[in-house]
């Protein structure tokens, strides 16, 4: 998948990869997207909610090897 900006929050945990995510966020353009790689396992649950709550879309989330990565796209 196409993005625009990455970010790497591996060995962070909770709350900091959804807030490095929202300040990365600030930083695009509307309708770009955003890369997240992730080491914490409540970070799926975490950016689910994140999504609902504040309206950028969770295009997709994927693990492997115990990452997460994640592809946002600001509203």
């Amino acid at each position: 998948m196409d993005f625009d900006k990455e970010l790497d929050t591996r060995g962070l945990n909770c709350p900091l990869p959804i807030l490095r995510a929202k300040k990365a966020l600030a930083e695009l353009q509307s309708g770009q997207v955003l890369k997240v790689v992730a080491t914490d396992p409540g970070a799926v649950k975490d950016f689910q909610a994140f999504s609902r709550q504040t309206g950028h879309q969770l295009l997709s989330h994927s693990e492997e090897r115990k990452e997460f990565t994640f592809f946002m796209r600001k509203k």
